[in-house]
């Protein structure tokens, strides 16, 4: 098995030194799905909910989440993003969030695509969650990672 990488000798969690990689062109793709009633999509839709434009709000909180994911999450080194996405489709089912995230540096930016739509799918079911009390959140995955 791989030794992990955030682990020093002593099994202890440290922080990767990426000090030492050449600067690169990233590129993270990630996508989830909150589940919801049918109600609750057509008022979506129709932007009839009380806390006002859901997938709005949910876009501008999954772009400032994906800014601060080093703050969330310990062991991620702080980035330059060069850029994010976060985009809606709307089925019968309920709204699937995708994010691209890009940037120019020496590491990944997988944490920042995956905390974006983790965070605009909570917007959405804070959102909606006096109206639809069944709300799931699930299949949250990393598309692509790229670098150049």
């Amino acid at each position: 098995m791989k030794k992990f990488s955030h682990l020093d000798e002593k099994n202890k969690a440290k922080m990767v030194n990426v000090g030492a990689k050449p600067v690169q062109k990233r590129l993270a793709r990630a996508s989830g799905k909150i589940f919801l009633a049918q109600n609750t999509l057509k008022a979506i839709q129709k932007q009839e909910l009380a806390k006002g434009d859901v997938l709005a709000v949910a876009k501008i909180a999954g772009i400032q989440a994906a800014k601060k994911t080093s703050e969330l999450i310990p062991l991620c080194h702080t980035l330059l993003l060069d850029n994010v996405e976060v985009n809606f489709r709307i089925d019968s089912t309920g709204i699937t969030a995708e994010s691209i995230v890009q940037s120019r540096g020496v590491t990944g930016v997988e944490m920042e695509a995956l905390t974006a739509v983790s965070v605009a799918l909570l917007t959405v079911y804070d959102m909606c969650k006096a109206v639809d009390k069944n709300m799931r959140i699930g299949e949250i995955i990393l598309l692509e990672k790229t670098k150049q």
